[in-house]
């Protein structure tokens, strides 16, 4: 059975890797598929978002990255994936990923979508609150992994 793990992954994140490996270890494929979000300005390109996660699951055999800009139910038949994989942190995303989910379905009721709750010591952790401790300052290394954080650091240092 083939997953689609969808994201900005703007960057990579452990709480993303938790999931990733997770799902490795459930499904025949997973391809996590770095897509734009309209509603965000991205750090990295989408080349970059790639790099950094190819680096990051090199030790997982079953996962493709690749990079896709539409809907992602397009990306998902194109693939011939049947399950569409959502991460979960706290209640509001379960709201707003419950509502996806519905939408998905009314497009494509054959894919269906499976949520993982991430590992508790994740459970705060996202991309943005990444950005923005680096953005001042702080240290991130202990949120993503070492050649993230470099190329968090690189960019801030930047500005």
């Amino acid at each position: 059975m083939i997953a689609i793990y969808p994201g900005s992954f703007d960057p990579i994140t452990f709480g993303h890797l938790d999931i990733i490996t997770r799902a490795s270890r459930l499904f025949e494929k997973v391809i996590v598929v770095v897509s734009a979000n309209p509603n965000k300005t991205p750090l990295f390109a989408a080349e970059k978002r790639i790099q950094q996660i190819s680096e990051s699951v090199e030790h997982l055999d079953n996962i493709e990255i690749d990079c896709f800009n539409g809907l992602t139910i397009t990306y998902a038949k194109m693939k011939q994936a049947q399950v569409l994989l959502r991460g979960l942190r706290v209640l509001s995303d379960f709201e707003k990923e419950l509502q996806m989910a519905h939408t998905n379905k009314t497009l494509a009721d054959d894919l269906e979508t499976v949520f993982l709750a991430t590992s508790t010591e994740y459970g705060f952790l996202s991309s943005s609150l990444v950005k923005e401790i680096a953005k001042f300052g702080g240290p991130v290394d202990h949120l993503v992994p070492q050649h993230v954080a470099r190329d968090i650091y690189r960019c801030y240092a930047k500005t």
